[in-house]
């Protein structure tokens, strides 16, 4: 199967979740015989146009504007035009211009085309900006794919609410639970004492990073907590505090160890999709305070400690929650369920069907 991936952002150029999703599935796909390739936006002036790695081909393209950082590529819609030489067409987000060019391309062409939603809001515009998208050219995005993969059913059904009647396959974002497992080294990143609390993220209003920060404070002083922050962002010179320690951007390799180097997961993001953050350190064995998104709740259960966003006092009191140990384990609540290799197997499958 000759497979078009269309990714505004990739991994390793761009850290993060959907990011990395994009690169494994790209990876082990070619692993499987598939003939994948990945169009993108080139972040770094120097990189090249093509690129083969991972057993997968890379295409580059430059961007001529940004508009809250949704970059527009004349190359890259150029090179949609020649998606009737693939089997079909595997969009990432709806959010993204290169996305509702490929449903444009579907609109006009022959060459199926699927969409996987990675959380229907943006992380760095505000809210009600992608309401209004959601309800009109998003809408009309989704409604031109063959098909749309979501990661839960209460996802699927809030894509529904827009209006979307395109069919929807529900296939769960999975991890390398191998991988992610509470027996391992610790990373020496982290070397404290206290209680350690994490955060992984990028430092961005819609991951609420300043609300980690706040709820972390008053365990700082009864309990000698601290907050280690994986990730980077605009807001990093905001939340600055003394309970609060910068990681930086940490390669993916590297946090299983992170994970287990911590006692809590943080997460109070006012939108996420199904994060892989969140199942990453429950597979280490970590427990989670999380907000509670619907999409979000269901897969945390008692393994973890869900709050209304932007409840300060409700993430502090979850923290001491997950601290005092008053949860099931959190490894129970993944295992099994959430497998990379299922989430590829079975993404694949459909893709074949199409």
């Amino acid at each position: 199967m000759r497979i078009l991936r269309v990714a505004q952002k990739l991994y390793p150029e761009v850290p993060g979740g959907g990011t990395y999703h994009v690169h494994a599935m790209s990876r082990d796909q070619a692993a499987m015989g598939h003939d994948v390739t990945v169009a993108t936006i080139r972040r770094d002036p120097s990189a090249p146009a093509v690129e083969e790695r991972d057993g997968y081909t890379v295409r580059r393209f430059d961007s001529i504007a940004s508009p809250l950082g949704n970059e527009i590529s004349p190359g890259l819609a150029g090179y949609l035009r020649r998606s009737s030489e693939f089997d079909v067409v595997h969009a990432h987000s709806h959010l993204y211009f290169s996305t509702n060019l490929a449903a444009l391309g579907r609109w006009v062409g022959e060459t199926p085309l699927a969409i996987t939603n990675h959380g229907l809001y943006s992380q760095t515009a505000p809210e009600w900006v992608f309401d209004l998208y959601l309800r009109t050219l998003g809408r009309w995005t989704f409604n031109k794919a063959d098909v749309v993969f979501c990661y839960t059913d209460e996802d699927r059904e809030r894509v529904r609410e827009f209006g979307v009647k395109t069919p929807i396959e529900v296939v769960h974002n999975g991890i390398d639970t191998s991988r992610f497992h509470p027996e391992g080294p610790r990373s020496d990143r982290i070397d404290y004492d206290g209680p350690v609390v994490l955060f992984v993220g990028r430092l961005v209003d819609g991951k609420r990073p300043e609300n980690a920060v706040e709820a972390v404070s008053p365990l700082a002083e009864q309990r000698n907590a601290k907050l280690y922050v994986a990730g980077e962002g605009p807001l990093q010179s905001a939340i600055a505090a003394e309970h609060v320690e910068f990681l930086g951007q940490i390669p993916y390799e590297e946090m299983p160890a992170v994970y287990r180097a911590a006692d809590v997961l943080v997460l109070p993001s006012r939108s996420e999709g199904l994060p892989r953050t969140v199942l990453e350190a429950m597979a280490s064995g970590i427990g989670v305070v999380v907000s509670d998104l619907e999409q979000v709740a269901p897969v945390v259960g008692d393994g973890g400690v869900t709050v209304p966003v932007g409840d300060i006092a409700g993430f502090a009191e979850g923290l001491e929650t997950v601290l005092d140990g008053e949860i099931a384990d959190p490894r129970s609540r993944i295992e099994g369920q959430f497998d990379w290799a299922e989430t590829v197997e079975r993404a694949t499958a459909v893709l074949e069907e199409l």
